[in-house]
């Protein structure tokens, strides 16, 4: 079992995924409706009709360690100093399963721990960069619903904040920086962090926990490389850096360590100058094949019980059904390959990796008389045109209805990943 998950980790950002894509499929982001501003849905102003009801964060973790450096060149020191953690983001909390019991294993997390990298930390621990990222994203989310609308409380309270993370260090550590920014250090109660067990994970494509979602995803893998364009800059790039023909590397692991480098100011190798931009575009080629959006199997299998999941927010918001009524904001702790898979599904994939911190925030409006519901989604902070929705802040029911496509039961999901006659691919 240690060498799965091994196997799931060293694969880069996109371990835990293994799924889905097609090189030719791009999709260009959809302009911000210039007719719905959000002054016109101001969420908590008394003379606005429409009222804020819910929001709900899917967040990337900030910048960490790479999960693997790129063999046989010029090595970074990846050194302990680089995990140190601010004051300003130190936070009570408590890591729990879904239910408030004791935290489940974390194979994941294990298998980073197997190996060491040069500098003597160990792969994809979250950096004292990363920690500040998350905690500007808390500023972010604060000044918009604390203190331009007081739609939250100026203090953490867990009936109004909800918090789940995959159960991995880096994305438990970007939840508590999260909140430290949001709240500034104000809470009276332990901030609960709810994960549950890697093969139940909803919050990543989860090949472990999907046969089917193995299998498909397993040969998009392993074919991404080899494709031709993408095989000869892959040929080339490992001829320039000087890498042994025996090495395996692919575009995605040469990104994720050319980006982490970057980001903490440590050498690149300098053949990479002239490369960079081949090497941003290769690994998003690669990751549209695995996940090959343009099969609708595919991003439910990937997404489908998360998407399902914030739609059952929305519907117990409106419907008073929650077993918490005061809840207001979902937080959810997550990586890049939880958001490209959600940016598909949504139709606003710009073909450009997300960032570390990057968000997808759901805001659920409602009409104070005729109590018709709205969603609007942003992407970093910019509004998003749903492809299917009239506007900016889009009917519920266009919403759900862009959404049906892809969102799926828990039941409909494992049936789904259990059928797995006939579903090798050659």
């Amino acid at each position: 079992m240690r060498n799965l998950w091994t196997k799931a980790s060293v694969l880069g950002s996109v371990s835990v995924s293994m799924a889905f894509g097609s090189v030719l499929w791009s999709q260009k982001k959809t302009e911000p409706d210039q007719m719905a501003s959000s002054s016109t849905m101001a969420s908590t102003n008394p003379d606005s009709p429409y009222e804020l009801k819910l929001v709900q964060v899917l967040f990337r973790h900030g910048a960490r360690t790479p999960l693997k450096s790129i063999p046989d060149v010029m090595e970074a020191q990846w050194a302990p100093n680089l995990l140190e953690p601010p004051a300003h983001t130190h936070i009570n909390y408590v890591v729990t399963d879904l239910h408030g019991g004791p935290r489940p294993p974390a194979p994941v997390e294990d298998s980073y721990r197997s190996s060491i990298l040069t500098g003597g930390t160990f792969p994809g621990q979250l950096t004292t960069v990363g920690m500040q990222q998350l905690y500007e994203l808390g500023e972010r989310l604060r000044k918009r619903y604390i203190v331009e609308n007081p739609f939250l409380s100026p203090t953490f309270s867990p009936a109004e904040v909800y918090v789940r993370s995959t159960n991995i260090v880096r994305t438990i550590e970007s939840a508590k920086c999260l909140i430290a920014g949001l709240f500034q250090q104000k809470q009276k109660e332990i901030v609960p962090i709810l994960t549950t067990e890697a093969e139940a994970e909803i919050l990543y494509p989860n090949y472990h926990g999907c046969k089917l979602l193995k299998i498909l995803g397993g040969h998009r893998w392993a074919e991404s490389s080899t494709l031709p364009d993408i095989a000869a800059d892959l040929q080339s790039i490992q001829s320039a850096l000087g890498i042994a023909t025996h090495q395996h590397i692919d575009f995605i692991l040469i990104r994720d360590d050319m980006v982490a480098r970057e980001t903490h100011g440590l050498p690149c190798p300098p053949v990479l100058d002239t490369w960079r931009n081949t090497v941003e575009q290769r690994a998003v080629d690669m990751i549209c094949h695995i996940y090959e959006p343009g099969k609708r199997e595919n991003l439910q299998l990937c997404v489908g019980p998360l998407l399902h999941t914030l739609m059952v927010n929305i519907e117990e918001k409106l419907q008073g059904t929650s077993s918490e009524p005061n809840r207001k904001l979902f937080l959810y702790s997550a990586h890049d390959t939880t958001l490209m898979p959600c940016l598909m599904a949504l139709g606003i994939f710009d073909m450009r990796w997300p960032p570390y911190a990057a968000d997808i925030t759901l805001e659920l409006h409602q009409h104070r008389q005729n109590k018709e519901a709205f969603v609007k989604v942003s992407y970093i902070g910019q509004d998003q045109h749903i492809p299917g929705c009239s506007g900016v802040y889009c009917p519920l029911q266009e919403f759900k209805q862009a959404l049906s496509a892809y969102s799926l039961t828990s039941e409909l999901y494992q049936s789904l990943c259990n059928s797995t006659e006939g579903s090798t691919e050659p």
